[in-house]
């Protein structure tokens, strides 16, 4: 991708570095620290694990923002967060001119091991996600190495494309679908569940197709492979191809987002049309 030197977001918040190491649930406390803890269990007849666990979680609070309150950081000066900023500038031209002046664009979010948000308090385990409460997409930078290492798709187009499939999830809360889905989940068996949760994913990649094509038609901002990095990754992270690798068993019944040949076909038809239209992966 030719990302260097282009607009950087004013909406990343950067809230790796020291929110991320004292996040820790279940760190060490000095042996004093568990003389007090013990002699105040003693006195007050509670059980000493649970004041342990009052500690600990005090201590988690203390690393990280509440929810809606400032966060460190403006544009990041590393440049794999660098390469995020231009990312996620790059969506907003692209939403901004499709949807006018009724996109509200999202922030980013960088973080290190753990965060807070409007959903909750969240791991890098979870990876990449979008909190529509909050309306802001979190990504430990770290996810981009697991993306290559792990699951065997390198290149800057694949770790664009995660968040751009992030952004699509904003674009869905925005317009309403995403609560719709929600509400008609309530009402469903788990398995039909998932398989609306499916159907979400793959809209979200087939938006994350759209943005990709205008990246390359308008801004030209694509190089030749970078589609090709983005569809592999898409297939090495479809649900079957997890579960083969981790179990070597496929259960579709409890995918939620989708196989590799949905995931690659939907993306597909997005980076082909540039067209939010056509990813109506419900009907």
């Amino acid at each position: 991708m030719r990302w260097q030197g282009r607009r950087t977001s004013t909406n990343v918040e950067d809230r790796r570095g020291a929110g991320g190491r004292m996040v820790r649930r279940g760190g060490p406390i000095g042996c004093g620290g568990l003389l007090v803890i013990v002699l105040l269990a003693w006195m007050f007849g509670t059980d000493p694990q649970q004041l342990i666990e009052v500690v600990q979680d005090a201590q988690v609070g203390q690393g990280m923002p509440a929810p809606g309150s400032s966060a460190p950081g403006g544009t990041p000066s590393d440049t794999l967060g660098e390469f995020a900023s231009v990312v996620l500038a790059d969506t907003e031209d692209t939403w901004n001119q499709l949807l006018g002046s009724d996109y509200q664009e999202p922030a980013l979010v960088l973080f290190t091991g753990q965060v807070r948000s409007a959903c909750g308090i969240n791991s890098a385990a979870v990876g990449p996600f979008y909190c529509p409460a909050d309306s802001k997409v979190y990504i430990d930078l770290s996810f981009f190495d697991q993306l290559e290492r792990r699951f065997g798709a390198p290149g800057d187009f694949a770790q664009a494309y995660v968040i751009a499939h992030e952004v699509g999830h904003h674009i869905q809360n925005q317009t309403g679908i995403s609560e719709q889905v929600q509400r008609a989940r309530r009402q469903m068996s788990r398995e039909q569940g998932n398989q609306l949760s499916v159907k979400l994913e793959l809209q979200a990649d087939c938006l994350a197709g759209v943005w990709g094509y205008h990246a390359n038609r308008q801004r030209q901002l694509i190089e030749p492979g970078d589609f090709e990095e983005g569809l592999r990754a898409a297939a090495a992270i479809g649900d079957d191809a997890i579960q083969r690798k981790s179990s070597g068993q496929v259960r579709p019944e409890s995918w939620t987002h989708g196989s590799a040949e949905q995931r690659q076909r939907w993306l597909y038809r997005g980076l082909e049309s540039g067209d939010p239209n056509v990813c109506d992966t419900f009907n």
